[in-house]
C-alpha cells in the first residue's frame, strides 16, 4: 500500500509496527519542511506514547511550537510533524481545531490504544479507510488500499451514480463499497472494536452562520475590504512556509495573478511561475500565455511558458488514467502544469484554486438564487414538476434545448435541486443512457443526491451568497477540483498549496459580508500593493482549459463527426458517454 504511493513521497519511506504487530503505519516522504532525517516518518514521541504518519503541511506550526515550548515541551526536530505529537499529548482529539493547514494524518496512542484519523477543514488532502470487521486500513489513495489486495473490488453503485450526476464521486462514497472517504473537517477514532463514526469539527456552512450571528451592525465598508486584503496577504504568507522554493501556477485570470502579487508583497524572492499553453488556442480568447507573461513581468517573476501538444497528451494518457485515483471529468490541466513545474525543479507551487468559490466568480451565484425564487412555490405542487419534466424531456430533445430545462419546475425550487441542475452532468432521468437499471436504483437509493447536497447547507446561514458559496466549496471544489489537484500534482511529486482555500481566510471573508461580496473579485484583484492591470480584471472569464475534448474526439469520431468503434479502452468508454450525452444530431 505504501509503495503504491511512491510518487507522492519520493524522498524517503518508513514503516512502524506496534502492539505486537497488530498495528502498522507506513509513510512516503516528500521533504518540504525540515529536510534532515529528523523529519522522517512515521514519527514517534520521545516517551513512545504516540506515533504519527502525516500527509500535508501545518502552516502555523511555528506559532504552535513556541506555545508548546513555553509549556515545557522539548522538540527533537524542526518539522511540523513533531508539533502534532506534542499537541495531541496536551489536547487530545481537540488539537485539530488549533491546526491551520492541509492535512490527513493517523496518530496511534499506545496509552489509550486508539488510532486517530483526521482530515483538514476543506478536505484538501484525501484520506480513505476500510473496515471489514477484522482489520481497519487507511491511505491517501483508493488505489493504494486496493494495492494491499485485502479489500473487495465490488463497485459501489452510489459512487457510479454520483459520478454520472456530478462528474466526480461525492464523498463519503468512493467507487468501491468497502472503501469510504473520511469527510473533510472530520476526525475518526479506531479502537479494538473497529472504526467509529466520523465526528465533524469544521463545516463551511457553519463558518458563514457564525459570521452572520457575529455581525453586530454594518461596519465601515472600507474597513471590511481592508480587512479582507489583510487576510488575503496573511493567508499567502502562511502558505509560503517551507524549506524549499515555492513557485506558482500563473494563468491570465485574477486568482493566480493576485496571489503572485501577494507572494511578492509577502517577501517571496525569485518567484518561479509557470503557464501552460496549447497551439490549438493560439489567437483565441482561451490563450492565456501572453497575458500571463505580462503579469509575470509586472511582478518580476522568473516565468516559463510550457506548450503542450496533442502528441504529448496521447503519450501521457496511460499515466494519467493510472494516476487518476477515482473517476473524474477534469484534472488534465493540472496534470500538465504540475509536470511543467516539476521539470523546473519545484516541489511546491501556489494555485489560485478557490477564488471563484470564495468571491462569487461562478454563474451559479446568480442563477441558483434566481431559479429558487422563480420555482419555490410551483415546485411544491404534487406531481406537477414530474409531469412537466416527462413532457419536457421529449420536447427538449426534439427542439435541441438543454435537457436540464425540463427539470426546472421539479428541481429548481430548492437550493439542493437547483444546484444539481446547475452542476449536474447527467440528470437522474437521463442515467438510463449510461447505466443499467439495477445500478441506477441501488445507486440513487444509497446516494440520495438531493439529501446529500442539502446536508452541505447545514447549519443554514439564511444568505443566498453564503448558500451558493457553501455548495460550490463543499461539493464541486472538494470532490472535483481539490481531488483532481491532489492526484494530478502528486503524480509528479509536487505539492500544490491553495491560499484561497483556508479556514482562517474563510472566516474573515465571511465576516466581511456584503462589502466583499458586492465587489467580488475586485477585492482580490486590488489586494496586492501593485494591483492587477485592467487587461486582467476586464478579461472575460474562460477558466483554465485544455483542448482535451478536441484531442479525444479525434480518436472516437470519423471525418463527418460520427462516433466510431475503437479498440482503445478509455476511448470506448468515452465514446459511449459522448454518444449518450451528445447525440450526433445535436452537434454538441
Amino acid at each position: 500500500m505504501r509503495d503504491h504511493m511512491a510518487a507522492r513521497g519520493p524522498d524517503g519511506a518508513g514503516a512502524w509496527y506496534g502492539e505486537a504487530d497488530r498495528i502498522g503505519l507506513g509513510h512516503r516522504r516528500l521533504a518540504i519542511i525540515d529536510l534532515t532525517d529528523n523529519g522522517h516518518q512515521p514519527m514517534q514521541s520521545a516517551d513512545g506514547r504516540c506515533t504519527v504518519t502525516f500527509n500535508g503541511e501545518i502552516y502555523n506550526y511555528r506559532e504552535l511550537r513556541r506555545d508548546l515550548e513555553a509549556a515545557g515541551c522539548v522538540f527533537q526536530s524542526q518539522s511540523d510533524t513533531e508539533v502534532l505529537l506534542h499537541l495531541y499529548a496536551r489536547q487530545g482529539v481537540a488539537m485539530v481545531r488549533a491546526l491551520r493547514g492541509m492535512f490527513a494524518f493517523a496518530l496511534f496512542d499506545a496509552r489509550e490504544r486508539v488510532t486517530l484519523l483526521a482530515r483538514d477543514p476543506y478536505g484538501i488532502k484525501p484520506l480513505y479507510y476500510s473496515d471489514d470487521g477484522w482489520t481497519c486500513r487507511f491511505a491517501s489513495q483508493v488505489k493504494a488500499l486496493l494495492a494491499g489486495r485485502k479489500i473487495s473490488h465490488e463497485p459501489d453503485p452510489a459512487g457510479q451514480v454520483g459520478f454520472y450526476l456530478l462528474g466526480s464521486v461525492p464523498e463519503p462514497f468512493t467507487s468501491f463499497r468497502a472503501i469510504r472517504a473520511l469527510p473533510a473537517g472530520c476526525t475518526l477514532l479506531i479502537d479494538r472494536t473497529g472504526a467509529g463514526a466520523p465526528e465533524r469539527y469544521h463545516a463551511i456552512a457553519a463558518a458563514f452562520e457564525r459570521a452572520d450571528l457575529d455581525a453586530g451592525g454594518e461596519a465601515n465598508e472600507y474597513d471590511k475590504v481592508t480587512a479582507c486584503r489583510a487576510a488575503l496577504l496573511d493567508s499567502v504568507r502562511a502558505h509560503l512556509v517551507a524549506d524549499v522554493p515555492v513557485g506558482a501556477f500563473l494563468s491570465a485570470g485574477i486568482d493566480s495573478g493576485a496571489l503572485v502579487g501577494l507572494m511578492r508583497d509577502a517577501g517571496a524572492q525569485r518567484i518561479e511561475t509557470v503557464t501552460v499553453g496549447f497551439d490549438e488556442f493560439r489567437g483565441t480568447a482561451q490563450d492565456e500565455t501572453g497575458l500571463a507573461g505580462e503579469v509575470a513581468q509586472l511582478y518580476g517573476t522568473r516565468h516559463t511558458t510550457r506548450i503542450v501538444t496533442r502528441a504529448e497528451f496521447e503519450a501521457d494518457l496511460p499515466e494519467i488514467v493510472t494516476a487518476m485515483d477515482q473517476p473524474s471529468i477534469d484534472g488534465i490541466n493540472t496534470w500538465f502544469v504540475s509536470k511543467a513545474a516539476r521539470e523546473l525543479g519545484l516541489k511546491v507551487a501556489i494555485s489560485g484554486l478557490g477564488g471563484d468559490e470564495l468571491f462569487g466568480g461562478y454563474p451559479s451565484f446568480r442563477d441558483i438564487p434566481r431559479w429558487v425564487r422563480a420555482f419555490a412555490i410551483p415546485s411544491q405542487v404534487p406531481l406537477l414538476g414530474a409531469g412537466v419534466r416527462r413532457l419536457g424531456s421529449v420536447m427538449t430533445g426534439r427542439l435541441g434545448i438543454n435537457p436540464k430545462a425540463a427539470g426546472l419546475l421539479e428541481y429548481g425550487g430548492t437550493y439542493a435541486g437547483a444546484y444539481l441542475l446547475r452542476r449536474g452532468l447527467f440528470m437522474p432521468w437521463e442515467l438510463a443512457r449510461v447505466l443499467d437499471p439495477d445500478t441506477i436504483r441501488d445507486g440513487l437509493a444509497r446516494l440520495q443526491p438531493l439529501q446529500l447536497i442539502g446536508a452541505a447547507l447545514q447549519p443554514d446561514a439564511h444568505d443566498n451568497f453564503a448558500r451558493v458559496a457553501t455548495l460550490e466549496s463543499a461539493l464541486y471544489m472538494r470532490n472535483q477540483l481539490l481531488r483532481d489537484t491532489d492526484w494530478a500534482s502528486m503524480a509528479h511529486s509536487l505539492e500544490v498549496r491553495a491560499p484561497l482555500v483556508d479556514s482562517v481566510l474563510l472566516a474573515h471573508v465571511a465576516a466581511a459580508a456584503g462589502s466583499a461580496r458586492r465587489k467580488g473579485k475586485q477585492v482580490l484583484a486590488a489586494a496586492p500593493s501593485r494591483p492587477l492591470p485592467a487587461a486582467v480584471t476586464g478579461r472575460a472569464k474562460t477558466g483554465f482549459t485544455t483542448p482535451v475534448e478536441t484531442w479525444m474526439r479525434a480518436f472516437v469520431t470519423d471525418g463527418d463527426g460520427r462516433l466510431r468503434s475503437t479498440d482503445i479502452p478509455w476511448a470506448r468508454d468515452w465514446s459511449r458517454v459522448v454518444g449518450a450525452r451528445f447525440p450526433a444530431t445535436t452537434h454538441a
